[in-house]
């Protein structure tokens, strides 16, 4: 039995190029970001993963790599599952925002905070203990039922919706899961033991 999961970070979008906040807006892929997808979708099918359901967020930028990423496997048609519990964290007023201009704004300390802790929310926003308190339960309610039964799923969201997942699947904490980073477009492949910790981790990098 497989208990196959792999998490995929959309490619690049239009504002991490512009170093904007992105949150729950909605910027499409660069073309950098569509190379990305699609090479993503290219190591996968060259390590002969096929998957059994897909799951993204309502988010252009996730949707459309997740597509990239099938179509390059071979598998355009899969059923693919969109949910709003996937969206990257909120970042309320900072959305839209350079964060040069919102440090300059708000001060550096104060940015670095509200970015790299765990429970501090932005104004209007979401903090990481927020997201985390979002995905989890659709990852327990709805992900992982069909993983523990042999499925193989892909989900394609967000930096901060799949660190909470990360969180769970490597055993970070709170201090630790802030600082990690998930590149874009490089598929994480886990591989499920029958009491849901994991058994095997591949970071496919390019």
């Amino acid at each position: 039995m497989d208990r196959l999961l792999v998490l995929a970070r959309h490619g690049q979008s239009d504002w991490n190029l512009k170093n904007l906040f992105t949150g729950w807006k909605d910027p499409g892929l660069t073309e950098l970001g569509v190379e990305e997808a699609r090479n993503a979708g290219k190591r996968l099918k060259a390590m002969g993963v096929e998957f059994d359901v897909a799951y993204t967020s309502v988010l252009s930028r996730a949707q459309e790599t997740c597509r990239l990423i099938l179509e390059e496997i071979g598998q355009p048609n899969l059923e693919t599952i969109r949910d709003v519990a996937l969206n990257e964290r909120d970042y309320g007023d900072l959305s839209g925002l350079n964060k040069d201009d919102a440090r300059a704004r708000w001060g550096e300390e104060q940015v670095h905070i509200w970015r790299r802790s765990y429970d501090v929310q932005p104004p209007g926003g979401e903090s990481l203990k927020d997201t985390v308190a979002r995905v989890l339960p659709y990852y327990v309610q709805e992900i992982l039922p069909r993983v523990m039964r042999g499925e193989r799923v892909l989900v394609a969201a967000h930096g901060n919706s799949l660190r909470a997942l990360v969180m769970v699947l490597d055993g970070l904490t709170p201090e630790t899961i802030p600082t990690m980073e998930l590149a874009t477009g490089i598929p994480l492949v886990y591989r499920l033991k029958e009491d849901t910790t994991v058994a095997d981790k591949k970071v496919l990098e390019a």
